[in-house]
């Protein structure tokens, strides 16, 4: 039975963070094996080295809390993951699938940052130090890959995406109908430049 203390909404907070961690090692290998850049591909198979590292280090918490590793099913993390397997079902091919991957990833990144930053405080606050330590050492890796996939995105992939705009722009004004078109990779063109735009915000 739930409790109703700082140090029960701590628990229960860091069994919602192990089991996001835990859906998140099985949706990043189907990530890396659609994304097309290399570079990127990478990035996602070591955040997925890292990602088994803060599962190991959520159970060293649950150690430290004298508590059982248990997941409670985090919702925000099955929502963001569902919205990105929906993405991988698309037809977008190229960049146009490489930049829908970062703006995934990077809605994950920014669910776990600010879950990671609440349970620090937390910790803090309940005088944890050790474990408000391990839980920052995370949040770390977790900014850090942020930083990485928004790198990637204004290194050359948001605007590999966008390439295509003009030229279906051109295509629409050769149509006879008068009937505006809105292409896929013109919608996608369009998150690219919104992601990279709130990355750099």
């Amino acid at each position: 039975m739930a409790g109703n203390t700082l140090k029960d909404a701590f628990v229960d907070e860091v069994r919602d963070m192990y089991n996001a961690e835990k859906q998140l090692l099985k949706a990043l290998p189907r990530m890396a094996k659609a994304a097309t850049s290399d570079e990127l591909r990478a990035a996602l198979e070591s955040h997925l080295e890292e990602t088994q590292g803060q599962v190991a280090r959520l159970e060293k918490v649950f150690e430290l809390l004298d508590e059982k590793p248990r997941g409670k099913h985090c919702a925000g993390m099955a929502g963001i993951i569902e919205e990105g397997s929906d993405l991988l079902q698309e037809d977008f091919e190229g960049a146009v699938m490489d930049a829908c991957i970062i703006a995934a990833g990077q809605r994950a990144e920014h669910y776990e940052m600010a879950a990671y930053g609440t349970s620090i405080a937390w910790a803090e606050a309940l005088g944890l130090t050790e474990v408000a330590r391990l839980l920052t050492e995370t949040l770390e890796e977790e900014k850090a890959a942020d930083v990485k996939l928004s790198a990637m995105a204004e290194a050359g992939i948001n605007d590999a995406a966008t390439a295509d705009d003009s030229d279906d722009e051109m295509d629409e004004d050769d149509d006879d109908t008068d009937q505006p078109a809105t292409t896929a990779p013109a919608r996608v063109g369009a998150l690219a430049r919104s992601a990279k735009r709130r990355a750099k915000g």
